[in-house]
């Protein structure tokens, strides 16, 4: 069994990842932003050791540079990060719908639904509301939490698959590092704000995968848009 201090020292490490996680999707730390150990250690009144692990972790995460003589950076991802960024997603979303339209019984075929994953559905789809309205009021922060909540519980649902979930998150994580700065700056950003998130929650809850399947594709449309649009104004 682990020690009290280990705990405290591990759940400090993972509180200060989510704060800096968390400055970075605020825009508050900047793409290329510099910072050492010492900085953070004394803008949160901690020892150093925690702080050094929770830098460690983001950067395994994607979200920081580490600099050996200069110490740690908002890492700077380009619109072609971006576009791979959707490219991985689409085989992966599209991977697991065919997967469960392949797995669907023939209608003939009566089967039970699963009480837990409805409920859990419910869930997702409160979030999905949020998130949506967020959208559609052009509020970022709030759009952000919701929306990256939603899809985590949401993959987690239908991946049934702990891997790829994970995987999906850390992407969906990368993406909003990459997307806030040119979003801030945009003077009409609602247009490009997805809010979608009740129509593919709904098509799942209702077993329709082509219907699931054609909102994604929708919104992963509607981001390879956004980087050719970034791509042309930077012409």
């Amino acid at each position: 069994m682990p020690a009290s201090g280990a705990v405290t020292r591990n759940t400090l490490r993972q509180q200060i990842a989510d704060a800096l996680r968390d400055e970075v999707l605020a825009g508050r730390l900047q793409p290329g932003q510099e910072f050492t150990v010492k900085q953070i250690a004394e803008q949160y009144g901690v020892s150093a050791t925690p702080v050094r692990e929770a830098l460690v972790d983001l950067c395994a995460q994607g979200l920081l540079d580490s600099d050996q003589h200069r110490g740690f950076r908002v890492h700077q991802y380009s619109v072609d990060d971006y576009r791979r960024m959707v490219e991985a997603r689409m085989l992966v979303v599209d991977g697991i719908f065919r997967r469960d339209a392949a797995m669907v019984p023939p209608r003939s075929v009566p089967t039970e639904p699963d009480l837990g994953v409805g409920v859990a559905l419910v869930s997702v789809r409160r979030r999905g509301e949020a998130a949506a309205r967020a959208a559609r009021a052009g509020d970022l922060d709030v759009l952000i939490g919701y929306d990256i909540r939603y899809w985590r519980e949401l993959a987690r649902l239908v991946a049934a698959n702990d891997y790829i979930a994970e995987f999906l998150h850390r992407l969906r994580v990368q993406a909003w590092v990459f997307s806030v700065p040119y979003l801030r700056s945009e003077r009409d950003m609602n247009g490009w704000l997805w809010s979608g998130h009740v129509d593919l929650v709904d098509a799942i809850t209702r077993g329709d995968a082509e219907g699931a399947v054609e909102v994604v594709r929708d919104y992963n449309t509607h981001s390879l848009e956004w980087a050719g649009y970034l791509e042309a104004q930077a012409r």
